[in-house]
């Protein structure tokens, strides 16, 4: 379990880096839209390279931020159903999502996109619009962010069942639900037995 938790915190920390990466291109969409827009009202100058740009810099946004979004555990949750369970119960639910929808959903994302990508980079694939992007950079996105989303689930796994035997913390008082959660296991008063297990 040692081993697979360095590997989790190892796969943390690359989330880490594409969180404070995208910061930078919201920035970028921002500051383009602007410029945009001013040349447009000011100058009646327009440009559809730019307007492309913002929808690809908002769909990196996205994509490559939805592994970072799940490791500070800021994906919609319901907390007034979580709430009501055992945190040994709320731990069995996450991994049973992880292993039978949100994995799966990312190999099938992955295996769908990719013969796209290499097509549209092997016949150079433009926009239809005149002077607009090259399609494939916006095309990869789609694998990498949800091969980055795969890698942080099973980070995130690893991380739920290493909680469940007693060996780390618990994963959802992290983050964006960190009070909430927090709140609740106050009320809960979770804590391990000499076996590792969680009980209310």
């Amino acid at each position: 379990m040692d081993t697979l938790l360095r590997l989790s915190h190892g796969i943390d920390a690359v989330s880490r880096f594409f969180g404070k990466f995208i910061i930078w291109l919201v920035l970028a969409a921002a500051l383009i839209s602007a410029a945009n827009a001013v040349a447009r009202k000011a100058f009646n100058i327009g440009s559809n390279a730019f307007l492309e740009i913002q929808w690809y810099l908002f769909g990196a946004v996205f994509l490559l931020g939805a592994g970072y979004t799940f490791l500070q555990n800021a994906h919609v949750r319901i907390d007034v159903l979580a709430g009501k369970l055992s945190m040994r119960t709320r731990m069995f639910i996450d991994v049973a999502g992880i292993l039978i929808f949100l994995l799966p959903l990312c190999w099938f994302m992955i295996q769908f996109a990719w013969p796209v990508v290499v097509g549209a980079y092997v016949s150079g694939e433009m926009s239809s619009n005149a002077g607009g992007l090259i399609r494939w950079p916006v095309y990869a996105l789609v694998p990498l962010g949800f091969g980055l989303l795969a890698l942080q689930a099973i980070s995130e796994l690893i991380k739920r069942f290493a909680f469940l035997q007693g060996k780390a913390p618990n994963p959802l008082l992290h983050g964006a639900h960190e009070s909430n959660e927090a709140h609740d296991a106050e009320n809960a008063q979770a804590h391990h037995d000499d076996a590792g297990e969680v009980r209310k």
